[in-house]
């Protein structure tokens, strides 16, 4: 294996919850290289959990909370240990883990703004043996920032500047793109992603995704439902802006009158959403841009890359694979990064992207255990 000093692993876990990406990258200059990837199942009774408590369907007394942080920490552990048995590594050989955690909560605007990832990093350091940096967003709200997106900095470092200006997008749960140009870096949630047509999916076909995006085929958009929901005050708000499953949930949709559609309509019009949605911020922040490039789950729904295809004409739209990168385990490489900021003592965010009143240092560390002298 690589110099110890140059590997990292990310953990990452996004709003779909469908799944722990663990990544083992190593970082030469501004080169990363993905030695090898993990997909981590959640035990379901735990992700139900999870998906409800991060939709506002269930509150949490103290206990409860508790058990849910330690519950997570020690999935994102065994997500760590299945991916070192993978790549054949042995954790004396990793510098840290960057552990993103599970978001529960983003409430970056009001008087008291925060954001909440549970996933006890104690946890993952004990059980790993490495040393793990977390609770990367609450720094950037601190200092006056959404805390998100925090994957911008990320893709510039690794893509670098564009004199012709390309954007990459990212299909999480939340649909989320940076803006790489010559002179500037720009990045933004566009709204929702995977995550509003995961759970229409999962209610009305029991499946927990749309393979291919073949439900959303099967019906047909309503143009009146998808102004309706266009006209939600969050597509128009100014950047910097981020957002989450606790706003964008089925909740959220039914105010609109679903019910008197066709499930597989709704699923249209979600489907059109999403790419509408992107699209509009495409076309607002980055006029020029020539090429889209896609990583996330999104990347694999057939149907929903041809609509972003058509609604971004003037644009070559693309997966990250066609540059090297694998569009399943961008966020988590990402998270490695972090880290292996943190521990550089260099700066993990980007104000112009997040709002922060400066560049500040993301995450927190939690030492691995070691012989007591």
């Amino acid at each position: 294996m690589p110099d110890r000093d140059a590997l990292f692993i990310g953990l990452m876990s996004g709003t779909s919850v469908d799944g722990i990406d663990a990544a083992l990258c190593r970082f030469e200059g501004s080169q990363v290289q993905t030695l090898a990837a993990h997909n981590h199942a959640w035990p379901e009774r735990l992700r139900e959990q999870l998906l409800a408590v991060a939709q506002g369907e269930r509150q949490l007394d103290l206990d409860r909370y508790g058990q849910l942080d330690v519950a997570v920490g020690q999935q994102f552990a065994a997500a760590t240990l299945a991916l070192l048995k993978r790549a054949g590594a042995a954790a004396a050989e990793v510098t840290a883990i960057g552990s993103h955690g599970q978001t529960i909560r983003h409430r970056p605007y009001g008087d008291t703004p925060f954001t909440l990832q549970i996933g006890d990093a104690s946890v993952i350091a004990e059980r790993t043996g490495i040393d793990t940096v977390a609770d990367f967003r609450r720094a950037d709200v601190a200092a006056g920032g959404q805390g998100a997106p925090l994957m911008p900095a990320f893709h510039a470092a690794v893509l670098g500047a564009d004199s012709a200006c390309q954007v990459v997008l990212n299909l999480g749960g939340i649909a989320n793109i940076t803006v790489l140009g010559a002179d500037r870096v720009l990045g933004l949630d566009t709204g929702p992603a995977n995550g509003l047509m995961d759970a229409w999916c999962q209610r009305h076909t029991g499946q927990r995704f749309d393979a291919g995006g073949a439900f959303a085929a099967s019906g047909k958009h309503d143009d009146v439902l998808l102004s309706a929901m266009l006209a939600d005050p969050y597509f128009s708000q100014p950047a910097p802006k981020s957002t989450g499953r606790e706003y964008f949930h089925l909740a959220w949709l039914e105010r609109f009158g679903v019910a008197a559609l066709a499930p597989a309509d709704v699923q249209a019009t979600l489907l059109a959403l999403t790419a509408q949605s992107v699209a509009d911020a495409v076309h607002r922040h980055a006029p020029n841009s020539t090429r889209v490039l896609v990583c996330g789950g999104g990347v694999h729904n057939e149907v929903l890359m041809q609509a972003l295809t058509a609604a971004l004409p003037a644009r070559r739209v693309q997966s990250v694979a066609t540059i090297g990168l694998d569009p399943d385990h961008v966020e988590a490489a990402g998270f490695a990064w972090l880290a292996m900021r943190r521990l550089r003592g260099l700066p993990g965010n980007l104000p112009a992207v997040t709002g922060a009143a400066g560049p500040r240092l993301l995450g927190v560390c939690y030492a691995a255990p070691r012989p007591v002298r």
